[in-house]
Parts: C-alpha cells; sequence; structure tokens
C-alpha cells in the first residue's frame, strides 16, 4: 500500500484526471464530482465493475487492469487510493513523467474549495450518519455535495454535487487524511482504536482525534456513551462541543429506544422531547439519527424538524441489505469488519429475525486487524450469532502473515461447535444452506469481497430439497434461535 504524503502540493487547476483504483465507491464518486465539473476523466480498476461501466456512459475512459498504456497523455493530475501498491505501472509512469499524483483526499479536497464542510468521523457508523445527514438536508429543502464511503440507498449513489454552499463527507482516519480538511462541524460518531498498523499506538489514535475536533472551525459533534468519545471529549478545548447518546448528561439525550422492527426512540434537547422512528433496525441506529439530529441543530435546524427528516433515511447499500429469500431463508450483507460493528449488526438482526436463527459467514479483514482482535471477533459473534461459518482473510492491501487466518478466529470460540471454518466459498455456501432452515436469517459480515457469495449461498439454498430434510439437520450448537 501506498501511506498518503499530504504534503505534497494540491494542484491550482485539474483539467485532466486520472484515477487508480477508480471502481471503489469513494474513488468512483469522486471521479464523477469530477465529471460534474466538466473535467475530463480517466481510470483503471483490477477488475470490471457496475461503478466502472457507469462512469464509462459518462464519458470517462476506463480501463480493466492496471497498465501504464492507460496513462493518457493528456493528463495533469493522477489520483490514487492507499490500497495501490508502489510498483503499480501506472504511477510509477505518473511519477516518471512528474504530474501531479495525489491521494484520493486531497483531490476531495481540492473539490470541497472553501465551502462550509461537516466531517464525519469515527470508528463505526460514519457510513450511516452521513447518509442520515444527507437524507435530511435533502428532505428539508438544502442541496449538499456529499462523498459517503456507501451507496445512500434512497438516492441510489455514494456522492453528488450539489448547488448549496455546503458540503458533507464521510472522513476517513484509518490513515491520518481526516485531518486535512478544513472542516466546519465535525461529528465524531465513536473512538474505538482502529487501524493501529497506521496509528502505531492507541495514545495516537485518540490524539488525532482530539486534533480533529479542536480544528473544527464551528462546532464538535461528539458521543456521550462511547468510552473513547468521552476520553477525546475530556481533552477537547473548542469552545463549542454538543453531546449526544444515552448518558443523562447529554445534550441532545436518548431515550426509549424499543428496538423490535424498526427502531423507535425519543430525543430530548434544550427541554424539548420529540420522539421518533426509523426505516432501519437497532438500536444502534437511534444513536447514529441522536448524532445526525445533534448536527443539524449545529446547521440551524430544529429539533422537530431535524427528526422528520433523519426519519427519511432508508439506508446505505452494504448495510444489514437484503439481498434475497430463497426457502424461507433471508440472506443479507453487512459491512462490518470491527468487533463493535458485528455486534451492532448483529443485534439489530435480533430484533427483526422472530423466531428464526441467524447464521452468520463472516470474513476478516485485513491480517493486522484479525491479529489484534480475533478473540474480540470470536466473543462477539458466539454471544450474537447462532452459528457461525468463518471465512478465510481478505487481506486487502496487506501481505499475509504466518498463521493469521480465519481458523485463528474460530479457534477462539468457547464452544467449537458454534463456528465451521472453511475456506472455499463454494464448500461455505453449500455448507449453510444445508443447516439453514425456513425463517433463519444469513448474514455476510465483512468490508472485502464476501458479498460475492451471496450467489452461490442462494444457488444452494434452491439447490437443497425443497422438502427443507436437509436443511432441517442442524449442525451441532445450532438451536433455536436465541443469540446464544
Amino acid at each position: 500500500m501506498i501511506r498518503p504524503d499530504l504534503t505534497l502540493p494540491i494542484p491550482d487547476d485539474i483539467t485532466a484526471a486520472h484515477f487508480i483504483g477508480v471502481g471503489g465507491s469513494g474513488m468512483s464518486g469522486l471521479a464523477g464530482m469530477f465529471l460534474d465539473r466538466d473535467i475530463r476523466v480517466s481510470g483503471s480498476d483490477r477488475a470490471d465493475s457496475a461503478a466502472l461501466r457507469a462512469l464509462a456512459a459518462r464519458g470517462a475512459d476506463v480501463r480493466v487492469g492496471h497498465d501504464a498504456a492507460n496513462l493518457p497523455d493528456d493528463v495533469d493530475t493522477v489520483i490514487h487510493t492507499g490500497a495501490i501498491w508502489p510498483e503499480n505501472p501506472e504511477f510509477l509512469l505518473a511519477k516518471e513523467r512528474g504530474l501531479h499524483v495525489i491521494h484520493r483526499s486531497q483531490a476531495l479536497h481540492w473539490l470541497i474549495g472553501g465551502r462550509r464542510l461537516v466531517s464525519v468521523a469515527g470508528a463505526h457508523g460514519k457510513t450511516t450518519s452521513t447518509g442520515m445527514i444527507v437524507t435530511a438536508l435533502r428532505a428539508l429543502a438544502a442541496d449538499p455535495t456529499f462523498v459517503s464511503g456507501g451507496v445512500i440507498a434512497d438516492l441510489g449513489v455514494s456522492s453528488g454535487t450539489g448547488s448549496d454552499d455546503l458540503v458533507v463527507i464521510e472522513a476517513d482516519e484509518s490513515d491520518g487524511t481526516f485531518l486535512l480538511y478544513d472542516t466546519s462541524v465535525a461529528l465524531i460518531t465513536n473512538v474505538d482504536p482502529d487501524h493501529l498498523d497506521h496509528w502505531g499506538t492507541r495514545d495516537a489514535f485518540y490524539d488525532a482525534f482530539v486534533a480533529f475536533g479542536n480544528e473544527a472551525r464551528e462546532a464538535v459533534v461528539i458521543s456521550a456513551d462511547d468510552p473513547g468519545a468521552r476520553r477525546v471529549a475530556a481533552s477537547l478545548t473548542h469552545p463549542r462541543v454538543v453531546t449526544f447518546g444515552e448518558d443523562a448528561a447529554a445534550d441532545v439525550r436518548v431515550t426509549d429506544i424499543v428496538t423490535e422492527g424498526p427502531v423507535s426512540f425519543t430525543l430530548t434537547h434544550a427541554g424539548v422531547t420529540v420522539s421518533g422512528r426509523l426505516a432501519v433496525p437497532g438500536a444502534h441506529n437511534a444513536i447514529n439519527a441522536a448524532g445526525a439530529v445533534a448536527v443539524l441543530l449545529g446547521l440551524g435546524y430544529d429539533l422537530e424538524g431535524a427528526l422528520r427528516a433523519v426519519e427519511g433515511f432508508a439506508g446505505t447499500v452494504r448495510r444489514f441489505e437484503l439481498h434475497g429469500v430463497q426457502r424461507g431463508v433471508s440472506v443479507y450483507d453487512d459491512y462490518a469488519h470491527h468487533p463493535t460493528e458485528v455486534a451492532a449488526a448483529l443485534a439489530a438482526a435480533r430484533t427483526v429475525v422472530g423466531d428464526g436463527r441467524i447464521i452468520a459467514i463472516q470474513q476478516p479483514h485485513t491480517y493486522s486487524r484479525t491479529q489484534e482482535m480475533y478473540r474480540e471477533f470470536a466473543e462477539v459473534l458466539e454471544r450474537h450469532a447462532d452459528h457461525t461459518v468463518m471465512l478465510d482473510v481478505y487481506g486487502a492491501r496487506e501481505d499475509p502473515v504466518p498463521g493469521v487466518t480465519g481458523e485463528l478466529v474460530s479457534g477462539a470460540f468457547a464452544d467449537p461447535s458454534h463456528v465451521h471454518f472453511v475456506a472455499d466459498w463454494q464448500a461455505a455456501a453449500d455448507y449453510t444452506a444445508s443447516v439453514a432452515r425456513p425463517g433463519d436469517y444469513v448474514i455476510t459480515l465483512g468490508c472485502g469481497n464476501v458479498y460475492q457469495i451471496i450467489p452461490q449461498v442462494l444457488a444452494a439454498l434452491e439447490a437443497t430439497d425443497a422438502t427443507g430434510e436437509s436443511a432441517s439437520e442442524t449442525a451441532p450448537g445450532i438451536a433455536a434461535g436465541t443469540g446464544a
């Protein structure tokens, strides 16, 4: 991987931009915003995707595979993600030509210019919170420019160019780039130490969030519940700190959370109390909604208007997203790739699964996170799922680490009958179909490519004896769903 060098100069003017790794959700959205400005766009990615085809339909010159020949002669700026390797031929040629070569965060900084910026940061909940804020602003007749880490369901896109002098972005703490932006309102959803391969220590991770909050020009909105966020809040010197959560001292306080089905709750701020109900399940989404409302209050909206606008949020792609129902078994996908996120996703599923059971298909993401947190993953999976099918690690930008596999996680289960490690995807799909029965939820978990196993799971379910005979033969440890 390439660590972003944020000291590199950002060009004053960009007329033709080439994106290395253009197929990703964030990069494809960024490329689309460049097209919105009538800037010539080219790019490449290692595999074909709907994102590449959509960009091509808009006139971008996109290629599958990385090759020096992909870099057009007229390009003045090359934009890359941190996930590419230093040996990438397009990256090397751009350096050889003396072009501006910048990280995607610097390209986003260039696009934002001097506009009023809402930056959403945190280990979990960034994409959902960003989606809630954008959805609400549009419902309130605003037209913000936005960049989210995932597709906002009711908009069908992850980014868009608006007409207002307001920008909402999902800011990335994983590589420190969230400190690059000139933020007006900062939202910190939580501060659960992660990405220690970049930060080195937990203290450095916390200190970065303190700097992020203190540098906000107008306000910093931060969780009152999360221990890491409370630690950061104690170090903030910002004159306007707004807290949210269930804590009795929170400025925007959440109470009366009811999680059966879509979550309902009550918000109280400055003596005013309003009840709300979301279209998405899970107590964590009530907390996310409180954070989004707190941001809207900071932008000048009233409590009831803000909450009513947030209620229209329909979710984001890859966040508890239903992909199909086969033989009475519902197959979902969720981006959760940290123990806290996995626990929240499965707890939300528990509120709507009824008498069915939850079968998790977990793909650990990166060797460093798996090595650091394999015990925590095992604990939350064993506690919240009725059974887990464990896949192998998705390495992303990292080289393999000996001994760090999906089996490291499965081996940490207290009761090995609650987990089944299988590296082969077809075998995993067949096994899942053999133990699933009508009413169950199967949920793929991870931010790698685990969602791509879903067609195999649905096909395996369809191929299972229609009488349910083989499906009713539950694996050891799979009893009626109580979540252990």
